[in-house]
């Protein structure tokens, strides 16, 4: 059976939670604002002085640092700390500078595989070695490093509009344990060796300038699990997610494979418009503030929570357009609104990581699709609580061995 939207086309989502309403578009609840709303979520987003970042459990994150993580810094800080190193991912850099490191991955990863293929496996190995070569993580081997990044993720579960984020005091004590035993082989068999090499021979990536800015080793750290996490788990869900919609869709999956660069990067934008990998972004409100969605007007007080719902945002029929819930790449959008919508964020935290993620991604899928490859499995889709997004497990590919890393024509 398949599900439909209100206007009675199909909804095309793979990734639905059933506890997730779509309205009302801006809702006031015991602890929570809940922002629905592409207008709404805008202002709520782009109020510099007047909201804090309170996702990835940002408010639990101990001040003591002598530099707090880009991820959940704001104010001055936080801008002195984007325009720093905006300049290893802006579009130029990507397009001239890591092309080819991207491309030498995918066809050896590709080469070396042995169908049928587990793609979350082979997104995890090629998010992860492509993350590393840019924050500086060079020094150890990446399947390990993989599996050591992976393990940061089993945590109990939280609620961040709860107290104490829902947590038991035996939840709180596993945490701990599942959080530091993780970093603490991270730092001694990936990111100490690394500031080491780096300290002794600087290179063009984020450790180095880390260690130019004087950073010390626990600061570097941090940032290297920032950056390893947020690279690695966001763009491994992307790239199963868009394997699944292209496989599944045999026009979309000729549209794709015929279509130059600019076409492809408007179905991965759709794809993710759609299936967002991070589904909610929460902000605390430190000055009073108005949001607006359409004549309605919304007054939020200092200290209150607010809850983006990136999925219902951008899916915002009066954003854009009819048949929201269907992947129609290249539909017409309000001016300056991007293609993905609110799935990068926006204002001051927006991910400046989205061209990386989909020029990474389509250099693994154009040449994952040369192979002419078939579904055996579709996946599960389970929910992480970090990222208030989805997980995709036990995605199976095959294809004719013998086409196996030919690479592109």
């Amino acid at each position: 059976m398949t599900d439909t939207e209100p206007s009675g086309v199909p909804d095309q989502r793979r990734a639905r939670r059933p506890d997730e309403p779509s309205t009302p578009r801006v809702e006031q609840g015991p602890r929570v604002w809940r922002i629905r709303s592409l207008e709404a979520a805008r202002e709520v987003l782009r109020a510099r002085h007047a909201t804090t970042q309170a996702g990835f459990t940002a408010e639990a994150i101990p001040h003591r640092l002598r530099h707090h993580p880009i991820l959940v810094s704001d104010g001055p800080l936080h801008d002195e700390q984007r325009s720093k190193v905006a300049r290893f991912f802006a579009p130029m850099v990507v397009a001239k500078g890591y092309m080819g490191h991207l491309e030498s991955v995918a066809d050896r990863l590709l080469t070396q595989a042995d169908p049928p293929v587990t793609v979350d496996e082979l997104a995890l190995h090629y998010s992860v070695e492509v993350t590393a070569r840019i924050v500086g993580l060079t020094e150890s081997p990446v399947p390990a490093m993989s599996r050591r990044l992976v393990s940061f993720f089993n945590q109990p579960p939280f609620d961040l509009t709860k107290p104490r984020l829902g947590r038991t005091n035996r939840q709180w004590a596993r945490a701990a344990l599942n959080a530091l035993v993780p970093i603490g082989r991270f730092y001694w068999q990936d990111v100490r060796p690394a500031i080491r090499r780096r300290r002794a021979r600087p290179a063009d990536d984020i450790i180095s300038h880390l260690i130019a800015e004087g950073y010390s080793n626990t600061d570097i750290l941090i940032e290297c699990v920032t950056y390893g996490t947020a690279g690695m788990v966001t763009t491994r869900e992307f790239i199963c997610m868009a394997v699944w919609h292209l496989l599944d869709n045999p026009d979309l999956l000729a549209r794709y494979r015929a279509g130059d660069p600019r076409e492809r990067h408007a179905i991965l934008n759709e794809i993710i418009r759609l299936e967002p990998v991070v589904g909610h972004l929460y902000r605390r409100v430190q000055q009073p503030l108005r949001v607006h969605d359409g004549p309605d007007t919304f007054d939020l007080a200092p200290g209150d929570l607010v809850d983006v719902c990136v999925r219902a945002v951008n899916t915002d029929e009066r954003a854009v357009g009819e048949e929201a819930y269907a992947l129609r790449p290249g539909r017409t959008l309000p001016p300056r609104l991007d293609a993905s919508v609110m799935s990068f964020g926006d204002g001051a935290h927006r991910c400046p990581g989205q061209p990386l993620a989909l020029t990474e991604t389509d250099v693994l899928l154009t040449r994952l699709l040369e192979l002419a490859p078939w579904l055996v499995s579709r996946p599960s889709v389970s929910w992480d609580a970090l990222i208030e997004g989805y997980r995709l497990r036990g995605l199976v590919v095959a294809w004719n061995a013998g086409r196996s890393g030919q690479g592109r024509p």
